[in-house]
């Protein structure tokens, strides 16, 4: 079936009709495991992963039942979803706006499966690249490579922005635990502040340092300016040695022209293609500082858990699929409930910046309001996405989650083996004490008549009540290995991926972003200038005052 507006479907209106027949914001969904001992079983999902760990998702604590659940699939089926996903999986040209095929899953195709756009088959390129990767990595972990004096690399600086950055920051950090026996630290620049720069500089040695440049195109203005300023760090340490760029600078990009003109050694140039989208790039050359950090070996396994949970998503039932359910859970927080936010909590520090890299996975992706058929939608769309890691977080804004007015459904994620067990492992029983707690007592709240029977005070019982109702979907790893990391990325990559099919928009570009860097470009000039283009009153006296100031 073929639609332009999601609210067509005759699932929707289904939907429609079971949101207010199952009582609505009311929905009690403490009554139903109460009433159906299975509950848990039923609604969850146990991810097997190559390597025989496990992941498990468990959905039941979210305001779903049978029929709910039987709906939901139904518009899944409407909307096509497995259509699109074949689509996507044959390097088709879904991203209508610009023409290109989406095929980040091909980057992860470690059993060298035929992968074709364009009648071609890129599985030999990109392994290709991995090799190359895999080489140098090697040859730098191991001091083969070495600086322009000679000595061993003991600093990488990664220059990007976007997913240039921020994949490589979030899966250098959620596994440093397996970077134990590198002696390389890693070093991640993206803000424009030139404050970014000068720290992460600080301290660093030049003859030790090596930096990478992630720009496919490598004339991203950001990017660039920031690239051109170390470049001018690096002359200024080494007595304006313009010879050892090469030795020192390696690209992250496809444009070995202006590779070149900067002064890297093309043969330090690793590229990617059109068909890789930025916030799904971690998985391509832009991984090349996680392969320094962890080893090559390391950052396979990470490919291979990626590339397992792409086998789930690709061959696995609706009914089963875990991706597609998560992103259906969605859907039906966000269209039907009106839930405007979606909460992720890391139960583990090493995760600390996996929400951030998740925000520019679902709002960038997401945050559309045009659908495939050229119209604006009738219904809302992405979700705003944050979090922080517990059990900090937990001291900070849990207290909107149990008591506010908004519904904000949230996902927790915890490992039950901890890579750093201390005091006999009792942060880590802590930290599930946590995890288990909080996701129950968003489930069952507190009401009147326990209150009372703990003898409150009746002028407190209103401000110690909790409704109950809120919504979790707990995932439970067995450890955060480098296959637990790839396969927990690649699902909410698959449920973005869900949600932007039901809901007929074009996923995979991002044009929002773009008007924002037109304009900078014309308001630099202006910054530059005596003679002011035209603008609100607003931003010419911002100029104004900032000119004046700046002097």
């Amino acid at each position: 079936m073929s639609f332009n507006q999601t609210t067509e479907l005759s699932a929707y209106k289904q939907l429609e009709q079971l949101f207010e027949t199952k009582g609505g914001s009311k929905f009690d969904v403490k009554s139903l495991f109460a009433s159906d001992p299975k509950r848990f079983e039923e609604f969850s999902k146990t991810f097997k992963n190559f390597d025989d760990s496990k992941i498990l998702f468990d959905f039941s604590k979210n305001l779903i039942d049978e029929d709910i659940l039987a709906a939901l699939i139904k518009l899944y089926k409407e909307a096509n979803v497995d259509g699109l996903k074949k689509e996507m999986f044959n390097g088709d040209h879904i991203n209508t706006t610009e023409d290109r095929a989406v095929y980040h899953v091909a980057l992860r195709n470690i059993a060298e499966r035929k992968m074709t756009v364009d009648s071609v088959n890129v599985a030999p390129e990109v392994t290709s690249v991995l090799k190359h990767m895999k080489q140098f990595s090697d040859d730098v972990r191991s001091g083969k490579i070495q600086g322009f004096t000679n000595k061993q690399f003991t600093d990488v600086v990664n220059i990007g922005i976007g997913g240039s950055d921020l994949g490589p920051v979030m899966v250098t950090e959620a596994l440093k635990h397996y970077a134990d026996d590198s002696k390389l630290r890693v070093h991640f620049v993206s803000n424009i502040d030139g404050t970014h720069m000068v720290e992460a500089l600080k301290g660093l040695n030049a003859e030790t340092t090596l930096f990478l440049v992630a720009s496919k195109t490598f004339t991203t203005l950001e990017t660039i300016t920031n690239a051109t300023t170390a470049k001018t760090w690096f002359l200024e340490q080494t007595n304006n040695n313009e010879a050892a760029i090469a030795k020192h600078f390696a690209a992250l990009s496809t444009n070995a022209e202006e590779v070149s003109k900067f002064g890297i050694d093309t043969k330090n140039m690793f590229g990617f293609e059109s068909w890789v989208g930025g916030r799904y790039s971690v998985w391509s050359a832009i991984g090349l500082s996680i392969c320094l950090y962890i080893g090559y070996d390391h950052f396979e396994e990470f490919l291979r858990g990626a590339e397992q949970m792409d086998q789930h998503f690709l061959n696995t039932p609706v009914e089963d699929n875990i991706p597609a359910l998560g992103g259906l859970i969605s859907v039906w927080y966000n269209n039907f409930h009106k839930a405007e936010t979606h909460l992720v909590v890391p139960f583990d520090q090493y995760l600390h910046r996996f929400p951030a890299y998740l925000q520019q996975l679902s709002m960038e992706s997401n945050g559309k309001s045009v659908t495939r058929g050229n119209t604006f939608t009738n219904y809302s769309t992405g979700s705003i996405l944050f979090g922080e890691p517990a059990t900090n977080a937990q001291h900070s804004f849990f207290q909107l989650v149990h008591q506010g007015t908004r519904l904000i459904p949230s996902d927790f994620i915890m490992a039950a083996n901890s890579h750093n067990p201390i005091h006999n492992n009792l942060h880590q029983r802590l930290l599930a004490s946590n995890f288990l707690a909080q996701s129950e007592a968003l489930l069952t709240g507190k009401g009147v008549k326990e209150l009372e029977a703990e003898n409150c005070p009746k002028d407190l019982i209103n401000h110690k009540t909790f409704s109950g109702n809120r919504p979790t979907t707990s995932i439970l790893a067995e450890k955060i290995t480098p296959g637990a990391l790839g396969s927990l990325i690649v699902y909410y990559e698959h449920l973005t991926f869900v949600e932007g099919a039901i809901w007929n928009i074009n996923s995979f570009d991002q044009w929002g972003v773009e008007l924002g860097k037109v304009l900078a470009k014309k308001v630099l000039k202006d910054l530059e200038n005596e003679q002011l283009q035209q603008h609100d009153s607003s931003t010419i006296g911002l100029i104004e005052t900032f000119k004046q100031w700046n002097k």
